[in-house]
């Protein structure tokens, strides 16, 4: 049964693992007893002290410092961190920033990276649950696209040692910690992956290459932050496109990538930001997923309060209804003006529910877009799919009212996107679809 199916009366939020809990009170009794430091919000001393850790001293574009100053200060007076919150705040930010020291370093040393071309890339653009992750592993599934892998987007730059990895003498790390963070992710909350389910070598998008530039939709998905959420919505983010540009040749360099075959890539982030990823990848091509909005505002909302609860002991989780309404609507006019400016033979529509009832049908529409034959690409989708059906996954269930939403107030704010785009829905309220071509 799919969620959208479920009684949504019944759905009630769940409450934060009890491994949190137990991280949260010895993070606060090591700190009481000096075993743990506390955290700093010094973006200044935070960067001296990792520059000094590895001995590097140059992170590349400084754009970064204004994001990650404002980040700071909306985690640390909005986002109502618990210990272990802020705990794993620092961790991620001086991860960031090792990696940026890092990512100058390889460039350094290996100066062919950065004349390494980006050609053609198929960037797939949607809501957050609209079904663009079952495409995006789909058309990963076909060998003749590159894509990334769920540690190169937790871990997009290698060690300094990766050239020993390359001439086989070691291991590569980065699978191996990503592994051991998914870990702490499933025992965090195990329904958030259930909600988006990965492992290490899965194929994933490219928001964490983003988010090294410390902007985005990451850290909006996992604190409420109000302050540097409105910010980044005000950027034009070309300088953190063009980082993540440069960070996707670094990893085709790493995986000894033929940079002929062109990037699948996809981040809901894109829908804010198409002109900045335009700009950055002039020659993309398009692909647009649609859904219900019922459910992906929905959905949304509980991927980001099934996460915020990990970090915060403000769990209600009205505002996170408000704020993804709010911010799905905001994806959506975005998306629509930045199309006007779009050649139409550069962009495609494809809607979830068409994916659902027939997504062979669906893929020979994007192969079709594309230019490539489709059969050499339907045995490993079907792998995939026999994969994924064979899982055992626990679906994501939730409903609009536990966000304090409406079916009614939904399908309001969203009536002229689902005629216009002609988007299947499931409502009581006499949505009507007209089919009008999608401009």
């Amino acid at each position: 049964m799919r969620p959208r199916d479920l009684p949504e009366q019944t759905l009630t939020p769940p409450r934060r693992s009890r491994f949190i809990d137990a991280v949260d009170l010895g993070v606060r009794a090591g700190r009481k007893l000096g075993l743990v430091d506390r955290a700093q919000w010094s973006r200044e001393a935070m960067m001296a002290e990792v520059a000094q850790a590895y001995g590097l001293d140059d992170f590349g574009d400084e754009w970064f410092t204004g994001p990650l100053d404002l980040l700071l200060d909306s985690a640390k007076t909005e986002a109502h961190l618990n210990a272990a919150g802020d705990f794993s705040a620092m961790k991620t930010f001086h991860h960031l920033l090792r990696d940026r020291l890092y990512a100058q370093m390889w460039f350094k040393r290996h100066p062919e990276i950065l004349a390494r071309p980006i050609k053609n890339p198929v960037v797939i653009v949607g809501p957050m649950r609209s079904g663009t992750t079952r495409l995006h592993r789909l058309l990963s599934a076909d060998r003749r696209f590159a894509h990334l892998r769920s540690f190169e987007t937790i871990s997009p730059v290698p060690r300094p040692d990766f050239e020993e990895v390359m001439a086989g003498e070691k291991e590569d790390f980065r699978p191996t910690l990503a592994a051991r963070i998914l870990k702490v992710a499933r025992l965090a909350n195990p329904r958030t992956l259930s909600i988006h389910p990965t492992g290490a070598y899965e194929p994933e998008e490219e928001l964490g290459l983003i988010a090294a530039s410390f902007y985005g939709m990451k850290f909006e998905a996992q604190w409420r932050i109000p302050s540097f959420t409105r910010w980044c919505e005000q950027e034009i983010a070309v300088p953190a496109y063009r980082h993540m540009a440069n960070l996707l040749r670094l990893i085709g360099w790493s995986q000894q990538e033929s940079s002929l075959r062109p990037w699948i890539l996809k981040t809901p982030q894109h829908m804010l930001d198409l002109p900045a990823l335009l700009e950055v990848f002039p020659d993309a091509r398009l692909i647009f997923t649609h859904r219900d909005p019922k459910s992906v505002v929905g959905s949304a909302a509980s991927l980001a309060w099934n996460q915020t609860i990990i970090y915060s002991d403000d769990v209600r989780p009205e505002p996170h209804g408000r704020e993804w309404l709010r911010k799905t609507e905001l994806m959506i006019e975005r998306m629509r003006t930045a199309r006007d400016s779009i050649p139409k033979d550069r962009m495609i529509d494809i809607q979830y529910d068409d994916m659902d009832n027939d997504w062979r049908g669906s893929m020979q529409k994007v192969y079709d877009f594309l230019g490539f034959d489709i059969a050499p690409a339907l045995p490993g989708m079907e792998d995939y799919l026999a994969r994924t059906a064979a899982s055992k996954r626990v679906p994501h269930a939730y409903s609009l009212e536990e966000f304090g939403l409406t079916e009614g107030e939904v399908y309001e704010r969203f009536a002229d996107y689902i005629r216009t785009y002609d988007v299947p829905v499931d409502n009581r309220v006499g949505v009507t679809r007209p089919r009008i071509a999608a401009g």
